[in-house]
């Protein structure tokens, strides 16, 4: 186990987009040792996503855009099937994710239920993801959603019966990581039964 952690040296690589670092950090061993190593971080900020969805259809709520990451790394039209999410920016999580289901979704939800949150990619990413749910039903829709023009945001936004869903994951059209955790959560719970 380690004891001690002190940072020796941060280089910033990049920060065009978000801000890529190279930490050179020593740390102390159980038995005294200390070992110095160096690695990279991608801090993109925190995010957090919803998945929203309704008892009395049995359907969710997922969007559908263009990943280039996913493109570059085998799907073949780069587009990927996901919970609405978003980064914080300056809000709190809450705030930030019913700010997101409008602008994706166009759905004004109404009761949001916080169920976990977690690191996703914590090898090389900074970002905590805050996993939300929320109830939603045909009057709380205001707007097409799709995201937002200036930023260049083209989503479109899907309506599932959830064993459909259940079976998109089953053969690899869903593969998006927080979507399939979010599914998995309104199964284990039995939100829809």
């Amino acid at each position: 186990m380690i004891r001690h952690v002190d940072i020796l040296d941060t280089k910033i690589l990049s920060d065009n987009w978000y801000i890529l670092k190279k930490v050179t950090y020593e740390y102390t061993m159980a038995d005294g040792r200390k070992e110095t190593q160096s690695r990279e971080a991608y801090d993109r900020g925190n995010g957090a996503t919803i998945l929203l969805y309704n008892k009395e259809r049995k359907t969710i709520i997922l969007t559908r855009q263009f990943r280039l990451p996913t493109y570059i790394n085998g799907n073949p039209d780069g587009m990927l099937i996901e919970a609405c999410a978003g980064l914080l920016d300056k809000d709190n999580a809450e705030d930030c994710i019913r700010r997101e289901t409008e602008e994706e979704t166009g759905y004004r939800i109404e009761n949001v239920q916080k169920v976990f949150e977690a690191y996703m990619s914590p090898g090389s990413v900074t970002e905590i993801l805050y996993f939300f749910v929320a109830e939603y039903k045909p009057h709380m829709k205001i707007g097409d959603g799709g995201g937002l023009e200036h930023e260049q945001e083209n989503i479109e936004v899907l309506e599932l019966p959830f064993e459909k869903v259940l079976e998109m994951v089953r053969s690899g059209e869903i593969k998006d990581a927080k979507t399939i955790m979010l599914i998995q959560y309104l199964q284990i719970q039995q939100l829809l039964s």
